[in-house]
């Protein structure tokens, strides 16, 4: 079904070197280099947006892990199930258009918040996409499925 709203932005997020905890942002500015003043910008076109749902989040607080948004690393967080999309699919947020380029590798930086967060969530950490139309990106856009 094309053109399916899926949810919306929950919170925004860059990363800067010599930082290491991710900074909220009001907005985004993409292009196809990826995620613009973050400092993996220019470095892995296919990896250069990671999104992440609440999801995830969820299945940390059910095995009593609270950590923050943010803490898993992603540029966006949604409010809906990222599983439903499949590599190479096509969405929409604001201006900008993503295309789900691969599943996020469960990686080392999930063992340092927990050592069980790697298993819990091998599944449910998040999905990697390229830009393929520049914009900005808001807290509170709506996601479609182009």
């Amino acid at each position: 079904m094309k053109n399916r709203s899926l949810g919306n932005i929950i919170n925004l997020f860059i990363s800067k070197k010599g930082i290491t905890k991710r900074i909220q942002q009001s907005e985004l500015l993409l292009d196809k280099n990826g995620v613009i003043t973050d400092k993996f910008y220019k470095k892995n076109i296919q990896r250069s947006v990671l999104i992440s749902s609440i999801d995830g989040y969820e299945i940390l607080k059910q095995q009593n892990i609270d950590i923050n948004y943010g803490e898993l690393g992603e540029n966006i967080i949604v409010d809906f199930d990222i599983s439903t999309l499949q590599e190479l699919d096509h969405i929409k947020i604001g201006e900008v258009e993503l295309e789900i380029t691969q599943r996020c590798t469960i990686c080392q930086s999930l063992d340092k918040i927990n050592p069980k967060a790697p298993t819990l969530l091998k599944d449910d950490r998040g999905i990697f996409a390229k830009v393929i139309k520049d914009g900005t990106i808001k807290k509170n856009d709506k996601v479609i499925k182009v």
